[in-house]
């Protein structure tokens, strides 16, 4: 992958090729940023312009030995780390069992990829996956050998929150004292959730989201109908897994605002026999489905709160979102606002883990009736 084909944050390609042309590379980095904002994409590109035998001024050409190796994902000095879980037949999972759907998938979605979208492909979706004290032991097996031809062996970790706590210890050394010529890139959405031992072995490289103007072009040059990507885009929010998914499932997105309509008229009417239907209807869902509806409820909530702080130029509505929110808005505001949001993050949670729905959405339609009526 060369950096041409990541979307957008050219002030951080041009601060990675800087660090590539002025041979200060560090040794562990880890690049850190929101969901869809290209973080796997750019780790690719920078470790495939460091090992790139005729670089151009700002990118790796494309064409040599090496880029050829790594447009396949298949050099044998770029290693991937990633969460894994147990499946049928492997019962000590280790990132190598899973390397062939590893790269279909990356190839398949030019390294843009979600931690559902990886547990999806492996058939992992009710489990929840780790990189484990194995994988660990890897890494210090596989980075002991020398480099086969490249200038640098790279190490991609992925997800780096999901590493084990009692395996981190492991690679704590070899992460603070590399063999020479060795290139850690560790790959996070969450610093809160990544290891403080981890953290302190690591030069921080902040990836923003997506510019919304890259976005909408990038859209746009794909053949996408351009009144189709300004509502994708003030929604994505710079995300562009975000936008391709809206872009996939507008017929989705439409059902979800259609539930989340129902949904909320329900709980102010605060009708038990009503909601108790509702919740009937919607625990019958895929967990997928739930769960969209309510990740919609949680970005109507915020919506809504920011209508009634007065800034509603910053709002991220659709047509028929606005026309719904400029009145529903009023029952959202600071009193309950964080209430509702903290509820809501916790449903996710628990949808996540298999939670029982009916009880779940029963008992969250409940709470949120009495907030807004408050």
């Amino acid at each position: 992958m060369k950096f041409t084909e990541v979307i957008g944050q050219e002030e951080v390609k041009q601060k990675l090729v800087k660090t590539v042309k002025t041979s200060r590379v560090s040794h562990a980095q880890l690049f850190l940023g929101p969901p869809g904002s290209g973080k796997l994409a750019l780790a690719i590109a920078y470790a495939q312009f460091i090992n790139c035998k005729n670089k151009t001024g700002e990118d790796a050409c494309g064409e040599c030995p090496s880029c050829i190796k790594y447009a396949k994902l298949a050099h044998p000095d770029l290693h991937f780390i990633y969460p894994t879980a147990t499946v049928k037949g492997i019962d000590k999972p280790m990132s190598k069992d899973f390397i062939a759907q590893w790269r279909e998938l990356l190839l398949e979605n030019n390294a843009y990829i979600s931690l559902s979208d990886w547990h999806n492909k492996i058939g992992i979706e009710k489990k929840q996956s780790i990189i484990n004290a194995r994988d660990c032991n890897e890494i210090i097996k596989t980075l002991s050998y020398k480099s086969f031809e490249a200038e640098y062996k790279v190490m991609v970790i992925w997800m780096a929150e999901k590493l084990f706590h009692s395996a981190a210890p492991k690679i704590l050394k070899i992460l603070e004292e590399p063999p020479d010529r060795t290139l850690f890139i560790l790959i996070s959405e969450n610093q809160d959730q990544v290891i403080n031992t981890i953290l302190s072995r690591t030069q921080l490289v902040k990836i923003p989201r997506i510019e919304d103007d890259v976005l909408s072009s990038y859209l746009i040059n794909k053949n996408h109908e351009p009144s189709v990507v300004h509502d994708v885009v003030r929604i994505a929010n710079g995300d562009f897994l975000q936008a391709k998914f809206l872009i996939s499932n507008r017929n989705e997105e439409a059902e979800s605002f259609s539930l989340y309509v129902k949904w909320m008229r329900l709980c102010y009417k605060n009708s038990v026999d009503e909601t108790i239907g509702f919740v009937n209807e919607v625990s019958k869902y895929p967990r997928e489905k739930q769960k969209n509806l309510l990740n919609f409820a949680l970005r109507m909530t915020r919506e809504g709160l920011l209508l009634n702080l007065g800034v509603g130029q910053v709002t991220k509505l659709n047509r028929s979102e606005s026309d719904f929110m400029k009145k529903f808005h009023q029952f959202i505001n600071n009193r309950n606002g964080e209430a509702i949001i903290n509820e809501l993050n916790q449903s996710i949670y628990h949808i996540e883990r298999n939670a029982n729905a009916g009880i779940l959405f029963l008992d969250l339609s409940l709470k949120i009736g009495k907030m807004i009526k408050a």
